[in-house]
């Protein structure tokens, strides 16, 4: 494979990849690993993508077709978040931990997941204190996000995050200007 273009392939590796962003692969999301993947990082480290990602990426790269990482989990059927209603304590912590917003609520209610856009990260797992969300596999006739759904979801989730930092910022600018001297 020719890298004389390591930007180039690391976008061509981005695509073939799942785009759960779920960091299994111990990197933030799906890009940073495929620029990791053009700097030499292992081909197996995505669960979401399994046995038929890491031939793809073999075949692409020229490299050997290596197990799943088992560091990394395990390759599982497609699976969606499910919280249970009666434990959810409305806290929203599961609301930035997900990479698609794919939960909605706001806190003190009660969230609900919305299964065609849930990708199955089990991001939203580690973020809930009493341990309500839970997977489930996906319903036959549930057909998971596609990879290009899941990018245009990430992609808007990070958007939205960043409009929110840059109201937050203005807001707290104004905060400052209007504050009296001596509060400042």
């Amino acid at each position: 494979m020719n890298v004389a273009d390591p930007a180039a392939l690391a976008e061509r590796l981005d695509a073939l990849l799942p785009q759960t962003q779920c960091t299994r692969c111990g990197y933030a999301g799906c890009r940073p690993y495929a620029q990791a993947i053009v700097r030499g990082e292992a081909i197996n480290r995505c669960p979401p993508g399994g046995t038929g990602l890491i031939a793809t990426l073999a075949a692409l790269l020229d490299r050997p077709i290596l197990p799943l990482d088992p560091d990394c989990g395990s390759a599982e059927l497609a699976a969606v978040a499910f919280i249970d209603a009666p434990a959810c304590i409305g806290c929203a912590r599961c609301l930035p931990a997900c990479p698609v917003d794919a939960i909605l609520g706001a806190p003190h209610l009660l969230h609900t997941v919305l299964e065609r856009d849930c990708n199955g990260c089990e991001l939203c797992l580690a973020a809930c204190p009493v341990d309500c969300i839970v997977m489930r596999a996906r319903l036959p006739v549930q057909q998971a996000p596609t990879a290009s759904d899941n990018r245009e979801h990430f992609e808007r989730h990070r958007e939205r995050e960043q409009r929110d930092a840059r109201e937050r910022e203005r807001l707290l600018a104004e905060r400052k200007r209007a504050a009296p001297p001596a509060a400042r």
